[in-house]
């Protein structure tokens, strides 16, 4: 059963090879300066670079840079965009790269013109929107976050150790977002692997909840099936462009809100991975494949039944003369044999953690209590020694 719902997605996406080709109709709909916003050398080295600034100028644009936006972006980097955009009047920040990038840049965009601290203000006190708000697009080349068409934004405070999301009002949502596959053929396996896990992440803490037999759950089984399948192929074929691009879209539709439908949803992995990611600065997907495994293996009792199914319909357990939670377990076994066998990390020293960080990322993690089960301090704390 579905229960009652409202769903709205403002963002147009152009899918394909040629997809960049909209990007100058687009432009005439904004003013005459645009913030662009990208990571380090990667869109340079692939020639993106170029094109989008050719693009830009033929458009009349006064173009203001933002380069160096890391994979965790920073309060730092934030506060530095946001005078970017008060410097020089800026009516388009333009995202080009990853999810991080996007996040970044939605994070300006709210900030940009608020009163006060924006990182107190909007992702600790979680308040609602108040202030101008600068319109974001984007243009991707590694896929994960989904953040491409949704309103989220991670940013981590470097001072207090706090990495913290929040998922904004379709306001913030990007106006349109350029998806070209070919465009992550350059991404590192490491990249890669990362991304496609974060995208499992996705699904499984919308999957996670609730015991229904609706759409919705359909609609998550078949895209962890095609991320599994096509991960496989894409590290076969690292320039597969079949594989690429179920890959890409796959990331897109697992946090567009459409896989959230009729879903009370978990996001506890998150929030563990989050303050994880404070301390070590570690690749989020890995970080997210490291705590999915412990906490699953510990919550799997309170949704049991979910669980079953996880284990029959995504990794085909058999159920003959099994105990439910027998299968259940060969699921969670099943997942971290395809994890080991694409070279994703599970354990937390590999992504840069300490013994001595444990307690304090367990007693900094954000409890939510909206899963299967709500974890305690010791509870995060023995989950987080287990993948350590």
């Amino acid at each position: 059963m579905l229960l009652d719902f409202t769903f709205y997605n403002p963002t147009k996406i152009y899918f394909g090879k040629d997809s960049l080709n909209n990007l100058k109709a687009e432009l005439a709909n904004y003013g005459d300066t645009v913030l662009l916003a990208y990571g380090k050398n990667a869109i340079k080295s692939i020639g993106l670079y170029d094109q989008v600034i050719s693009i830009l100028k033929h458009a009349g644009k006064t173009v203001v840079e933002l380069p160096g936006v890391m994979p965790n972006p920073t309060y730092a980097k934030l506060m530095e965009g946001i005078k970017l955009v008060r410097d020089n009047n800026v009516n388009l920040i333009l995202a080009v790269g990853g999810g991080s990038v996007i996040d970044c840049a939605k994070a300006i965009a709210v900030s940009a013109y608020c009163d006060e601290d924006p990182f107190e203000k909007y992702w600790l006190r979680y308040e609602g929107l108040s202030n101008k708000i600068v319109a974001v697009a984007s243009i991707l080349t590694m896929v994960g976050t989904g953040s491409e068409m949704n309103g989220g934004s991670v940013i981590t405070h470097e001072a207090s150790k706090v990495k913290a999301g929040r998922v904004f009002p379709v306001e913030v949502y990007p106006k349109f977002s350029i998806l070209n596959p070919e465009y992550t053929f350059s991404v590192s396996p490491y990249q890669m692997v990362s991304g496609v896990f974060d995208t499992m992440s996705h699904l499984m803490e919308q999957y996670f909840s609730g015991n229904d037999n609706n759409t919705t759950d359909y609609i998550i089984e078949s895209l962890l099936k095609s991320s599994i399948d096509n991960l496989r192929t894409a590290l076969k074929s690292p320039e597969d462009y079949a594989s690429r691009s179920n890959l890409m879209w796959n990331a897109t539709l697992a946090l567009n809100t459409v896989t959230g439908v009729s879903k009370t949803q978990d996001w506890q992995v998150h929030m563990i991975e989050h303050q994880l990611g404070a301390y070590t600065d570690c690749a989020h997907g890995m970080g997210l494949a490291a705590i999915s495994l412990p906490y699953y293996r510990h919550i799997y009792p309170h949704g049991l039944d979910k669980f079953v199914r996880f284990a029959t319909e995504i990794w085909g357990v058999s159920t003959q003369g099994k105990t439910k939670e027998a299968v259940a377990g060969e699921g969670i076994d099943a997942m971290e044999k395809f994890l080991n066998e694409c070279g994703i990390v599970i354990r937390l020293k590999e992504l840069g953690a300490t013994k001595e960080m444990l307690p304090r990322i367990a007693e900094s993690t954000v409890i939510r209590g909206s899963g299967y089960k709500k974890l305690t301090r010791d509870e995060i704390l023995r989950i987080l020694e287990a993948c350590f």
